[in-house]
C-alpha cells in the first residue's frame, strides 16, 4: 500500500479520537448549565459527631433569604444537604451548628451555598461558608440583590460537664478556743483519739 494512503488512514484516525475526546470533555459543563435543581438531597457532608450529639444529617436550619430590590424576604427549614430555589436564586444547606450551652459565648452557624442565575441562564455561585447569626459581620453574602443568613439550628447536645462546687462559707470555722498567738488550745486527753479534721479554710487564713 502506498506510504501517502497509509499517513492520510493515520491522521483521519487521530482526528476522530480527539474530536470524541473534545465532545466527552464539554458534555458535563454543558449539562451543568442547562438546568439546575430546585430542591436536592444530596447526602450531607461527613462530620465528627460526638456522642450524645444529634447528628448532623438530622439537624434543622432555618435561613432567611432576602430580595434587595423590593424588600421580600423568604424562611426556609432545610436538613443538611438539602437545597432550596427561590426565583433566581439557589441556596444549599451543607452543615449547621450552635455552641455548647456550657459554652460561654453564643453562636448559630450554617456552612450554606449561594448560586444566583445570570442573565445567559448559567449559574454562578457567589458565596460558598459558614455564616453566624450572632455576628454577622464575621462572613457576609456580598451579592447587590440577595442577602441570606442563619437564624437558628436545631440540635442537641449529653449533659454538660458538672458545675463547680460552692465555696466554703464562714459558718464552718472551728470553734475550739484559741490562744493570743492564733494557735488552738491543746485538747484534753481522750481514752480514744481519733484522727484530726482537715482545717477549714477560715482555719487556714487565719495562721
Amino acid at each position: 500500500m502506498d506510504s501517502r494512503i497509509i499517513v492520510q488512514l493515520r491522521g483521519a484516525a487521530l482526528l476522530t479520537v480527539a474530536a470524541a475526546l473534545a465532545a466527552c470533555g464539554k458534555q458535563p459543563a454543558a449539562q451543568e448549565n442547562a438546568s439546575a435543581p430546585v430542591i436536592t438531597n444530596a447526602a450531607p457532608p461527613p462530620s465528627a459527631n460526638r456522642p450524645g450529639v444529634t447528628p448532623m444529617a438530622q439537624r434543622v436550619a432555618v435561613i432567611g433569604i432576602l430580595n434587595k430590590r423590593n424588600g421580600l424576604t423568604q424562611n426556609v427549614a432545610l436538613h443538611p444537604g438539602q437545597s432550596v430555589r427561590w426565583k433566581d436564586v439557589i441556596v444549599r444547606l451543607r452543615a449547621c451548628e450552635t455552641t455548647a450551652p456550657w459554652e460561654d459565648e453564643k453562636l448559630t452557624g450554617a456552612f450554606v451555598q449561594v448560586d444566583v442565575l445570570k442573565p445567559d441562564k448559567t449559574w454562578n455561585r457567589v458565596f460558598s461558608g459558614w455564616l453566624y447569626k450572632e455576628s454577622p459581620s464575621l462572613n457576609v453574602v456580598e451579592h447587590p440583590v440577595y442577602d441570606v443568613w442563619p437564624k437558628s439550628c436545631v440540635m442537641t447536645y449529653p449533659p454538660g460537664p458538672p458545675a463547680p462546687a460552692a465555696p466554703a462559707s464562714s459558718n464552718n470555722v472551728s470553734s475550739a478556743p484559741k490562744s493570743a498567738g492564733g494557735a488552738t488550745a491543746p485538747a484534753s486527753p481522750a481514752p480514744a483519739p481519733e484522727p484530726a479534721a482537715p482545717p477549714s479554710a477560715a482555719d487556714s487564713n487565719a495562721t
